[in-house]
């Protein structure tokens, strides 16, 4: 084969990324054998892959903070995901990491959200394994699920980043490392903008000090927080907010996990939420022919409990309401007539 765009890509990303960057044509390549792309580089392709995907495109219909709302300016876990890319490609632009290596990842980190975001994942840890997690359960989804059973056969660095995205976990890349930042950013800002819009928080309820630190506006916040990751990161093999910057962030989150994730009203519904996800569980668990094929291939590879986990994890928040009505409301008979 002769001179390919692919091979356009990987030169120019030899010439113009930082020292510290991950360099595409150093990936530590994919599980099952393939054939590259002549037109696009193995991030760019693990990026298309993922947003071509089933598990994808149900996030716009899974919970980020307000159940099932029923505002369209209420982000859900695709507007998340998309403001997360979108972040995170600022900061590996401006260092000089490789765009395509954390817009893939960022993509990608959530897939395997339960629905009822945290609310379901707490569901699963209960009925399922109390080491299940969302991220997990996201390289799950690329691993295995995906691709009618054949997995997405991600690049190792694109599957790290996903994995590592959140808690105390550290990516492999500093791509990897920008994708974690990215996502706590984007969530703390957008759930209070979401907090304020149901009248929840008022932008005044933040404490002083931390406006003083990060600025007043949803804007002026998130420009804070980049600028400081940008201002010292440059350069280093490493990706980090200054000291203040970073301890106003930790402030500011503790103070969301107070007013508005653990706040009776944003979760008002939560607890009916948890119930019905625990009786969908208890049905499939009892018949697990009644879900789709896909979730009973690996019959002979993983316990009825871990293929019903995989099926509930993978619904949206409408899915699970209408397959709860179906199972256990009883219809309203109308003897063949019309209502």
């Amino acid at each position: 084969m002769g001179y390919c765009t692919r091979d356009m890509f990987l030169e120019r990303e030899k010439s113009v990324l930082s020292k510290y960057a991950m360099l595409t044509s150093n990936t530590k390549g994919r599980e099952h054998p393939y054939v590259p792309c002549e037109h696009r580089t193995e991030f760019q392709r693990d990026r298309d892959k993922i947003t071509h995907s089933k598990s994808f495109r149900r996030l716009m219909n899974k919970t980020q903070v307000f159940l099932a709302p029923a505002d369209e300016h209420y982000r859900t876990r695709m507007t998340h995901t998309l403001e997360v890319t979108q972040i995170a490609r600022i900061i590996a632009r401006a260092l000089s990491l490789n765009e395509d290596l954390t817009e893939a990842a960022a993509l990608g980190h959530d897939l395997g959200h339960t629905p009822f975001g945290h609310a379901g994942e707490e569901v699963m840890r209960q009925c399922y394994d109390p080491d299940f997690a969302h991220y997990k359960q996201s390289l799950r989804v690329v691993d295995i699920l995906e691709n009618n059973g054949e997995g997405l056969n991600l690049t190792w660095e694109v599957r790290d980043g996903i994995l590592m995205h959140t808690g105390k976990n550290m990516a492999s890349t500093l791509e990897g490392v920008v994708v974690k930042f990215a996502d706590r950013i984007a969530y703390i800002n957008h759930d209070i903008d979401d907090a304020c819009r149901a009248e929840i928080l008022t932008p005044d309820d933040i404490p002083k000090h931390l406006r003083y630190v990060l600025g007043d506006t949803h804007s002026e916040r998130i420009n804070t927080m980049v600028t400081s990751i940008i201002q010292e990161s440059t350069d280093k093999p490493e990706i980090k907010m200054s000291d203040a910057v970073q301890a106003a962030t930790d402030e500011l989150r503790d103070f969301l996990f107070e007013n508005v994730y653990r706040n009776p009203i944003a979760k008002g519904e939560e607890g009916k939420a948890k119930d019905l996800l625990k009786r969908l569980f208890e049905y499939y668990v009892k018949n697990p022919d009644a879900m789709p094929p896909l979730y009973n291939l690996r019959r002979e590879i993983d316990s009825t409990p871990r293929r019903v986990c995989d099926y509930i994890s993978s619904m949206t928040d409408r899915q699970a309401i209408e397959l709860h009505a179906e199972l256990y409301i009883p219809k309203v008979w109308t003897g063949g007539r019309k209502v």
